[in-house]
């Protein structure tokens, strides 16, 4: 069992992009944590190169480590399946306290050589999909006294980090940019309803993805080690910490 006071006995959570990589650590974690967990991703069955794993597998290890959770297939550029997903809770479990956006589509081309296409898809998967995502999880929050909205974000977001991007990620950084400022400024709004709402930077993780693309000896964290973080901010309400972009790494030194 993971080592943490923030236990979320009775919690119902929604965790998107789950089938693998942070998010699969993050259904993981919070389910350990007593969290009733809503396993979501489009990934149903495995690929053919076997990259990545799929939202039964997810949920498979869940119950096996003797959690609760149910797999619930989502495109999160699709309205009615967002909203799907958060019925899914509330007709699972009861309800839903805590909602983990962390699912997007990484579209990648050098400025000159992208097409509206390419921006409209980021724009419609990675910002579009907050909006719907948080719209439908408002009204179940509220009839459970509030909740948690912790969005998924990247130190690509950061202008700092902009000479030190490899060519092709300024749609990402865009969007991830939009997922922070989207975070600091609803939070104002949610206050009323008693939701907390920020953006996590979850820092440099290992994930299938990173394995592929850099090697599987690169010296990242896993992405259980992102879960205390997530826990903190999913026990949050909006009297505690909200409107806030934080990073993962200062998780007991700069904050809470």
């Amino acid at each position: 069992m993971m080592s943490t006071s923030n236990r979320l006995d009775g919690k119902v959570a929604i965790v998107t992009g789950a089938s693998r990589g942070i998010g699969r650590g993050l259904a993981i974690g919070l389910a350990d944590l007593g969290a009733s967990v809503v396993v979501a991703a489009r990934t149903e069955t495995k690929s053919p190169d076997g990259f990545g794993g799929t939202i039964h597998e997810t949920v498979e290890a869940i119950r096996a480590a003797g959690g609760t959770a149910v797999a619930q297939r989502c495109d999160i550029g699709n309205a009615a399946d967002l909203q799907a997903l958060i019925d899914a809770a509330v007709t699972e479990f009861g309800g839903l306290d805590v909602l983990v956006n962390n699912s997007m589509t990484e579209v990648r081309a050098a400025f000159v050589d992208s097409t509206p296409e390419q921006w409209d898809t980021s724009m419609r998967v990675n910002v579009r999909s907050l909006y719907l995502s948080t719209k439908a999880a408002v009204e179940p929050m509220r009839e459970r006294g509030g909740g948690s909205i912790i969005n998924i974000s990247s130190g690509a977001a950061d202008p700092a980090s902009g000479p030190f991007m490899p060519p092709g990620y300024f749609i990402y950084s865009v969007a991830k940019a939009a997922l922070e400022k989207f975070s600091t400024a609803l939070a104002v709004e949610l206050t009323p309803f008693n939701i907390a709402i920020n953006a996590l930077r979850p820092g440099a993780v290992k994930t299938e993805h990173a394995a592929k693309e850099l090697g599987p000896d690169h010296d990242w964290k896993e992405p259980d080690a992102v879960v205390p973080a997530v826990a903190y901010l999913s026990a949050q309400r909006a009297d505690g910490v909200t409107g806030r972009v934080v990073d993962s790494t200062q998780f007991g030194l700069s904050w809470p």
